[in-house]
């Protein structure tokens, strides 16, 4: 059988979008792994938060906040930016780049971030709050698109790595390690820190897409965080906390290259991060719980890759998606599809400019590589 689609990788990115063209075309959904959402997918510190990836990615997020709400994927949570003193103009700045953007972002008084942070220390005077941040159910997501994409007839295939990519006569013949043998017209590259991989087995020119290291820890602190903490995030990029049924969630916000591989968490990374969570606050941590590491992958100018390969034919990017991939997961896919499809803008994709993310503005670096 021959496909119309295949997709290589089964996380949020391949997951989401094969659920998408499902409707309309035939699609084969293959995964590395045991079971689909081992790697990124599984380790996301689950919010949705518009100022998250930067500007150019607040309209793909913005895009998927309706589709995130009606399906119930979404818990309020809200969002804080916080600074020092020194870190006034730094504030202005951040606020000032999302002009335009509709996003919602207000200053904070010390005495209101006091009341939504407790234990913060009195340095950390600046704060700016960001109403819409809320919780997503990562794991309920992904099953929901896995579902979707089961009920509209993808055949999916775990423990399916791919080896081996030829093109003949306008077909895709895709290998595995296994053996097994795939064919499709068009080829979708949705594998995450392992796309430039991909590439390469295709024929294809690399983009440049590192991965990246974060760390996260779950901490046990006395006394146990508010189930009202708002997400907490140094407007410097060097931490963030959010509570978790009484624990708290913290990351060093670190980003540290990788070889794609099933990242685990280094000991230096969660001292550095709990050292940065007393410098802010003065709760008393009395355990950490758990620690895990996962990858985020960009490209060059850390916005996704969506669109076919200029230089590839029937070779189709979906990869580059950093930390954001959760949050923008709808819109990316509805974008992603109606792009492989043919098809034009639908109300959820009718703002997003796509041209934004198309492989074709990295041509000229290609070219001279």
């Amino acid at each position: 059988m021959i496909h119309d689609i295949a997709v290589i990788g089964a996380g949020m990115a391949g997951a989401s979008l094969a659920a998408e063209l499902a409707p309309h075309a035939r699609v084969l959904l293959l995964e590395a792994e045991d079971a689909p959402g081992y790697h990124a997918t599984g380790r996301s510190a689950a919010f949705w938060e518009e100022c998250y990836g930067g500007p150019g990615v607040v309209p793909l997020t913005r895009a998927s906040g309706s589709y995130l709400g009606q399906h119930g994927f979404l818990t309020p949570r809200g969002a804080l930016y916080i600074g020092r003193g020194e870190d006034r103009a730094a504030m202005a700045q951040f606020r000032a780049s999302y002009d335009g953007t509709g996003v919602q972002i207000a200053p904070l008084s010390r005495a209101a971030l006091a009341d939504h942070v407790p234990h913060i220390r009195p340095e950390w005077s600046e704060a700016l709050y960001q109403p819409a941040c809320a919780d997503i159910d990562v794991a309920g997501l992904h099953q929901h698109y896995l579902a979707e994409a089961r009920r509209q007839g993808v055949t999916m295939a775990t423990r399916a790595r791919v080896s081996g990519l030829a093109r003949a006569e306008g077909v895709w013949r895709i290998t595995s390690e296994r053996g097994e043998i795939w064919q499709a017209a068009t080829l979708v590259n949705a594998a995450g820190a392992w796309a430039d991989d991909i590439a390469r087995l295709a024929g294809a020119r690399p983009i440049g897409i590192a991965p990246f290291r974060r760390t996260v820890a779950v901490l046990r602190v006395a006394p146990a965080a508010p189930a009202d903490l708002p997400l907490v995030i140094d407007v410097g990029g060097s931490f963030y906390f959010k509570p978790d049924a009484g624990r708290l969630w913290l990351s060093p916000h670190d980003e540290v290259p990788s070889d794609p591989c099933d990242a685990a968490p280094e000991e230096l990374d969660v001292a550095i991060a709990i050292d940065r969570f007393q410098n802010v606050t003065d709760w008393q941590i009395e355990a950490v719980e758990r620690r895990w590491a996962g990858l985020r992958s960009f490209a060059p100018d850390r916005m996704p890759v969506y669109g076919f390969a200029p230089e590839a034919d029937g070779f189709f990017w979906f990869a580059g998606q950093g930390g954001f991939g959760i949050q923008t997961a709808p819109a990316a896919a509805r974008l992603g599809a109606q792009a492989l499809l043919g098809q034009g803008a639908d109300a959820m994709t009718a703002g997003i400019d796509a041209a934004a993310y198309a492989p074709a503005r990295f041509a000229q670096t290609l070219q001279s590589a």
